[in-house]
């Protein structure tokens, strides 16, 4: 008899940490709840197929929450080992991709048929959700030439487009039929019809701006924005769009366009933007779902601050 008494106990005490953790998730679930989440997927999460199968977990865990997640990617990695075995050499201006007509045809072969593919397949293991397209699909994305300046400058990189218009219909009309779309980088020229490369980072800033998303989460290979790098590697949790502006010009090159992301979408309309630490696996649930976020999160400017 005292055996059988003394098991119900036991059994309750270790069910109970599970039970605590997911009741921690409940306000948070509450305030997400069928809100539009734009992930960038990058970095080593892109790699390392521990976390690839993380990362495809997180997506679809949120997707059965109650929120709405776009998955935006790029793809330097492959695109430079695709490019290497044509014998096209990688060359970067301005931190960006110099893309001639050759390397474009290899780019978007890459982005949409090898990358989106893998991540619409890694989500699909869990039911029918992901849908892949890209920039080109609906008009979702449309681009003019890039120039960057290079000391006062422009300079002629190739195809590589800077967005001037997105429609979000596609989207819209996948996420109300409860889909996750996975959205490759790629745009068409409203000027001359040609495909262009678009930064991934941007990309995905321009579209939580557009789809009016609660929140913007770019997936890096660091902690996230460093206080004072490389004197400490104090992470700053927290910063408005006014401070991060002050601290651009004195970013690295790689951070610059994630940064320049989480800002255009703070002012345009977006209520938080987080880059975090995509080497940790599920960092997004615990971006998204506990008290104890991972990353440096950008929010707008308080009432009253210029």
């Amino acid at each position: 008899m005292s055996n059988a008494m003394s098991n119900g106990p036991t059994r309750k005490h270790t069910a109970l940490p599970k039970a605590q953790i997911l009741i921690e998730a409940l306000p948070w679930l509450t305030r997400h709840h069928g809100k539009t989440v734009v992930i960038k997927f990058g970095g080593n999460a892109m790699i390392d197929e521990d976390l690839k199968a993380a990362f495809a977990q997180d997506v679809v865990f949120l997707r059965h929450a109650g929120l709405k997640p776009v998955v935006v990617h790029g793809g330097g990695p492959q695109i430079s080992a695709a490019l290497d075995k044509h014998g096209i050499v990688s060359e970067f201006k301005a931190g960006l991709r110099v893309t001639t007509e050759d390397a474009m045809d290899v780019v978007r072969m890459v982005l949409a048929g090898q990358v989106q593919r893998e991540l619409v397949g890694l989500l699909n293991q869990h039911g029918p959700l992901a849908v892949g397209l890209t920039g080109e699909d609906a008009h979702t994305l449309t681009a003019t030439k890039h120039r960057p300046e290079i000391d006062g400058e422009p300079v002629d990189i190739g195809r590589v487009g800077e967005i001037t218009e997105i429609d979000t219909g596609a989207i819209e009309a996948l996420l109300a039929d409860g889909r996750i779309p996975v959205v490759s980088s790629i745009a068409r020229s409203q000027d001359d019809h040609h495909v262009y490369n678009v930064n991934a980072d941007t990309a995905a800033a321009a579209l939580a701006a557009a789809l009016g998303a609660e929140t913007l989460m770019v997936l890096t290979d660091v902690e996230g924005l460093y206080e004072d790098w490389p004197d400490s590697d104090e992470v700053i949790s927290r910063l408005t769009a006014t401070q991060l502006e002050k601290l651009l010009p004195d970013l690295s090159s790689g951070m610059v366009p994630k940064m320049e992301g989480c800002l255009h979408a703070v002012r345009g309309g977006v209520t938080t933007a987080r880059v975090i630490d995509g080497r940790v696996q599920h960092s997004i649930l615990l971006e998204i779902f506990t008290d104890e976020g991972i990353g440096t999160m950008v929010v707008p400017d308080e009432q009253g601050e210029s």
